[in-house]
């Protein structure tokens, strides 16, 4: 039986209608709702904030999985940890300490991930994985949903597998999930796949969110 989570990503819901994209995703089987926060500085691209979250927190009883793509965001962990957000992840290379930064997750009760992008390299986690419970590997630049899984990070994942032990972290996918690249991520030892497009488009959610499920 497969332990794959499935995380699908609010940034391609239909955003007129949020509240009820919310719903239909819990109800089709999410185990968590994936929330990207870009701030049109670290990333080229600008999304929501803690208000937006705060608002639709009361709509599933779901983990909601926060992905801040925001420079030195040390500076509003607390407003996302206040909006709802159960696992809030930083990026490495948008932390000037991202000891302190992981500790000031902790310190709100919540749940601490680490993200890389695609050109930094797993050994960059190695001193704080005593500390953190999710590193997310950005299969694509981040920024843009809609892109083309990047296949060599398939490599990294294994690696940052080996790394990790027998410690209780799980491994994270984000970008260019599809069905096959869902397999190909799985095998190299992810447990969670943020996916966006490819749960969102059609009718059929929950149709689209097993089909991710290996």
């Amino acid at each position: 039986m497969t332990t794959t989570q499935i995380a699908p990503s609010i940034l391609s819901a239909d955003f007129s209608r949020l509240k009820e994209e919310v719903i239909a995703v819990d109800d089709a089987g999410a185990d968590m709702i994936h929330i990207d926060v870009m701030d049109g500085y670290f990333v080229p691209n600008i999304t929501i904030g803690p208000m937006v979250i705060k608002q639709i927190r009361a709509y599933s009883l779901k983990p909601f999985d926060v992905h801040l793509m925001i420079k030195d965001p040390d500076r509003y962990i607390h407003l996302f940890a206040d909006a709802g957000a159960d696992i809030i992840t930083v990026h490495f290379e948008a932390c000037k300490h991202l000891d302190s930064v992981i500790k000031l997750i902790k310190s709100f009760g919540k749940k601490a991930g680490v993200a890389i992008n695609p050109t930094t390299r797993e050994e960059e986690l190695e001193y704080i994985l005593d500390e953190i419970d999710v590193i997310m590997v950005m299969a694509v630049n981040p920024g843009f949903g809609g892109q083309t899984f990047i296949e060599s990070q398939l490599e990294k994942i294994k690696k940052i597998k080996e790394m990790i032990g027998d410690r209780d972290i799980k491994i994270e996918v984000d970008g260019g999930i599809n069905q096959m690249t869902a397999a190909k991520a799985v095998a190299a030892g992810a447990d969670i796949l943020a996916a966006g497009t490819a749960v969102f488009e059609g009718d059929d959610y929950k149709k689209n969110i097993d089909s991710l499920r290996y």
